[in-house]
């Protein structure tokens, strides 16, 4: 069963944290930055920023001006850490008890690996976590073990991206919500435009919305069971494959599915896919596609159970052997980051998805993300346990052998929920 934390469980759990103190010592006497004179605030922090050097950094600089413009005497060292380095760089440097930032910019699967270890700082009771206005699924990936050790950044889903003119052409006056809908709109592609309907990449990431679509999960992590085997899971892995096997959907490339997925749709020799919002500046900028005024996104479709498509992201985390002395500055700086004047200018910038439901309100002309809104209602939050960055290899194998060389989805799944016992989760049961 999927399980996400609803927002009243998670303002509950800070309210409760607060008041003991949240059982660690760095939680204890926590202030609240709003009781601080910003000008008396004096610390000197260092942050890892994961994202795009050439095309976001400098975003993410001019909002450092801003924040040094209202606490003049808090130093922030930005150093710029290559996303693909920073999780093994951050361990290494946590471990050896130096050389770790305060504030990391941290993928939303590195959180509960990270808090296990010890490397990071519950917020529960700071600021960050009161009368907070984050969306309810990213800040859900900052929950470990009962305790909040991060805020989210920036988020992002799957949702489904179609070409208007082409749908024009075949008649299809909206976007289709159900994966049936989706088939019926393909014939239609194919009948009226001449082209392929959708193209399914043959990645596990990208088929979580079928498995989601019929109830389904990797793990249970409350009963700790693989449950990736399980038939919620093996019917929705059967809708997938068989948009390829009925031609809605063509056979995925066996070496570059990704990439030949995002040719095909931005030549217009595919009516629909199904990808993020990292994408929508690539396909609006191509000039075989249109412009972003041709590009639909829609939620992704759903199955018998409803849609959902998966979280992602990145958070704000703090290094938990961070001077003491440095908490409220650090808490300070995050919440500036944070608040919805922050993400409304990221939003602005850089067509980031905020993660604080107050920055749409402020963004509420930017077509290019707020279009994204409706995707991101439907997204559910995934198992977010320590192991949770070693799903998708076992996924991805899975996904090829299903898409690609026609396998039976049943056959498949029970392997890899092997495959989750043996390398993934093995103290975890299988059903």
């Amino acid at each position: 069963m999927r399980r996400t934390l609803p927002a009243a469980g998670i303002a509950a759990l800070a309210l409760v944290l607060s008041a003991c103190g949240g059982g660690d010592s760095e939680s204890d006497d926590k202030k609240s930055s709003n009781d601080v004179d910003p000008a008396s605030l004096s610390a000197e922090l260092t942050w890892w920023d994961t994202s795009d050097p050439t095309n976001e950094a400098p975003a993410f600089k001019e909002l450092i001006k801003k924040f040094n413009a209202e606490y003049p005497n808090v130093t922030i060292n930005y150093q710029s850490v290559p996303f693909g380095e920073a999780q093994n760089k951050f361990k290494t440097a946590a471990e050896a008890g130096q050389g770790a930032p305060d504030i990391l910019r941290a993928e939303v699967a590195w959180v509960p690996e990270f808090a296990a270890a010890g490397h990071l700082y519950a917020l529960d009771g700071t600021p960050l976590l009161e009368d907070n206005d984050y969306l309810e699924t990213p800040l859900s990936s900052n929950v470990y073990d009962g305790k909040t050790y991060g805020v989210p950044q920036v988020t992002d889903t799957l949702g489904l991206m179609y070409n208007k003119e082409l749908f024009e052409k075949a008649g299809i006056e909206q976007a289709p919500t159900t994966w049936d809908e989706v088939e019926d709109a393909a014939a239609q592609l194919k009948a009226k435009a001449g082209v392929e309907g959708i193209y399914v990449n043959s990645a596990g990431y990208f088929l979580l919305p079928f498995m989601y679509g019929e109830g389904g999960d990797l793990v249970d992590t409350e009963a700790k069971t693989i449950e990736v085997a399980s038939d919620e899971n093996k019917a929705g892995i059967k809708v997938a494959q068989d948009l390829v096997t009925s031609g809605a959907a063509p056979k995925p490339d066996a070496n570059d599915s990704y990439g030949t997925m995002m040719t095909l749709f931005k030549e217009g020799k595919v009516g629909m896919i199904i990808n993020g919002p990292w994408e929508v500046a690539n396909i609006s900028n191509d000039p075989k596609f249109g412009g972003f005024e041709n590009l639909g996104i829609a939620p992704v479709p759903g199955g018998s159970a409803g849609a959902g498509a998966p979280v992602g992201g990145h958070n704000y985390v703090v290094y938990s052997g961070m001077d003491e002395a440095k908490a409220d500055a650090a808490t300070a700086f995050i919440q500036f980051m944070t608040s919805a004047e922050s993400e409304a200018f990221l939003a602005d910038e850089l067509g980031l998805l905020p993660t604080n439901e107050g920055a749409y309100d402020l963004i509420s002309d930017n077509q290019s993300v707020t279009a994204w809104k409706a995707a991101l209602d439907v997204s559910v939050a995934r198992p977010w346990i320590p192991e949770g960055g070693l799903f998708f290899a076992p996924l991805d194998e899975m996904a090829t052998r299903v898409l690609v060389k026609g396998e039976d989805p049943a056959k498949v799944l029970d392997q890899t929920a092997d495959t989750f016992k043996s390398d993934v989760v093995p103290d975890y049961d299988l059903p």
